[in-house]
């Protein structure tokens, strides 16, 4: 396929996406902050720019710079580059911008930035994009009847500004400070255990589960941000799963693609 897909943003929701488009046949380059903030790391592509390279599922992204792009996805693998900005897509190795499709996965919950530059297609995944606005096509990623359908007008169900599920389980900075660790990814917890510091705040297991997410430890965190996940389901092997919430959304993305490809005539490309 000669479609390029660039994909900002490599937290879980948009990793699902990755694995998605990737085993179908698209080349896909994930854009991504200096100090990504995934919380579920286990299944987020994101953690390539901590580690070099990271796998999900059996697909492998690799943190590279620009001139190393073109290598990784020979290689059958997903480049990772650092440009929140998506300068790349104002760089002329991008040979062919008619058929470079972008999908907005930072999950912001607010209107984004413009786009200022011209692609045929462009995605956004959630709260604050509206097709026929700010993006061509939005996806619902909110759990309900409408979850992973694809809008080509109007916007998806507003922000509730709570979690899928028991609100308890996601866990939020008491305070800003540097995030310290005392329980890891996949670990048994029961409830009151410690799972984390920040300053002198503890923040400890409101229920036994399993903690299926927390963010990078010695992460810089402002008040208030998500940064733990425990599931009251006592089957660990989920934590290294893409959920069925992420694949939902991906198979939206999938679904709008092809509609613009078949629309466009992608062989002329």
């Amino acid at each position: 396929m000669t479609n390029l897909i660039v994909l900002r943003g490599g937290g879980d929701l948009a990793s699902g996406v990755a694995l998605r488009l990737h085993r179908t046949g698209f080349q896909i380059v994930i854009l991504e902050l200096e100090k990504p903030l995934a919380v579920r790391r286990t299944v987020s592509f994101s953690e390539a720019v901590y580690e070099g390279e990271y796998t999900v599922e059996g697909v492998t992204a690799r943190l590279v710079s620009p001139d190393q792009f073109q290598v990784t996805l020979e290689a059958n693998e997903i480049p990772v580059l650092i440009d929140p900005n998506a300068n790349i897509l104002r760089n002329q190795f991008l040979t062919n911008p008619r058929s470079t499709f972008v999908i907005d996965a930072r999950l912001l919950k607010t209107p984004p930035d413009p786009l200022d530059v011209n692609v045929p297609l462009h995605i956004g995944l959630g709260p604050g994009f509206s097709a026929g606005e700010n993006c061509h096509a939005v996806i619902e990623t909110r759990r309900s009847h409408t979850l992973g359908r694809v809008y080509w007008s109007g916007a998806t169900q507003p922000d509730s500004g709570q979690p899928d599920g028991d609100p308890r389980r996601v866990l939020r900075a008491p305070t800003a400070g540097t995030l310290v660790a005392h329980a890891a990814i996949g670990d048994t917890l029961k409830e009151g255990q410690l799972v984390a510091e920040i300053g002198d705040q503890k923040i400890t297991s409101p229920f036994d589960g399993v903690l299926r997410g927390i963010i990078r430890p010695g992460i810089e965190v402002p008040e208030g941000m998500k940064i733990g996940d425990i599931d009251p389901r006592s089957d660990v092997s989920t934590c290294w799963l893409v959920s069925d919430k992420a694949l939902s959304v991906g198979g939206g993305v999938l679904e709008a693609v092809l509609i613009k490809m078949n629309e466009l005539d992608v062989e002329q490309f």
